[in-house]
């Protein structure tokens, strides 16, 4: 547990950052959509951002966009590094076999970073990028890593996700309906991902199946692939792509042990 409460004000910064990473470039009127901040907060925290060197303006137009010194902040995060050379070459392939993209992802915390993706620019590049943070109960790399993650990570996890409004985490706070939603994906093999997130980060159109990247049994990481809902519905998902993932990932763990020297 903190030792003290938060500064809200470091918080707004931080959350007004965030979201201008997500989007790229932003006015402050995307800013106010994305966060619910109220515009004078947001221009303040752009202020900050810009006193900082994290954020400028943009020369001809009313956004604002983030700079390289934000890569600073990420600069002492390693734990994908070597899930991305993994992965690397497999998922290539997998992207040529199966002509969908896919991530890999390891756990932070409360949320899945990605890793490494096929993904590419086009319709179905949706500005998911190495370091973007999928949410546990939301996707099919969340749930897929917590239903064969060991208990103790899991426990946390949960417990971090337990008084999150996001829909989709409603779950985290019913221990029976968790695992039961767990159970199934352990049962099945395969994870999908929530209507509720496909909705609200998707519209709707997109979906995904996601398997864990198991060492020792124990899931130490997750694979994904994504895909439009109007060309596929998930039972042929499924039936076509489930059996080539789970080699995929099985291939991963083999190059992460290889590089463990295990």
């Amino acid at each position: 547990m903190p030792s003290f409460q938060p500064v809200t004000a470091a918080l707004r910064v931080l959350e007004v950052l965030a979201a201008l990473n997500r989007l790229k470039e932003a006015s402050v009127g995307d800013l106010f959509r994305e966060t619910g901040l109220n515009r004078p907060t947001i221009v303040r925290m752009l202020e900050t951002l810009i006193h900082a060197g994290l954020v400028a303006r943009h020369p001809e137009r009313p956004v604002y966009v983030t700079t390289g010194r934000t890569l600073e902040l990420s600069s002492g995060y390693q734990k994908h590094e070597e899930m991305a050379l993994a992965a690397a070459p497999i998922l290539a392939r997998l992207h040529a076999g199966l002509q969908w993209p896919s991530d890999v992802s390891v756990f932070d915390g409360d949320a899945m970073v990605v890793a490494r993706t096929s993904r590419r620019e086009g319709v179905l590049h949706f500005n998911r990028r190495p370091g973007y943070r999928a949410p546990l109960l939301g996707t099919s790399l969340g749930m897929a890593f917590l239903a064969f993650c060991d208990a103790t990570t899991r426990a946390g996890a949960l417990a971090a996700l337990s008084g999150s409004s996001d829909p989709w985490n409603a779950v985290a706070r019913d221990p029976a309906a968790v695992e039961a939603l767990l159970e199934t994906v352990r049962r099945n093999g395969y994870a999908s991902m929530n209507k509720d997130y496909s909705d609200t980060s998707y519209n709707g159109v997109a979906s995904a199946i996601g398997v864990p990247v198991l060492l020792g049994g124990v899931a130490v990481g997750s694979l994904n692939l994504m895909y439009l809902r109007n060309s596929l519905d998930e039972a042929d998902v499924v039936a076509r792509f489930v059996a080539p993932l789970r080699t995929a990932a099985e291939e991963i763990a083999g190059a992460l042990a290889g590089m463990r020297g295990g």
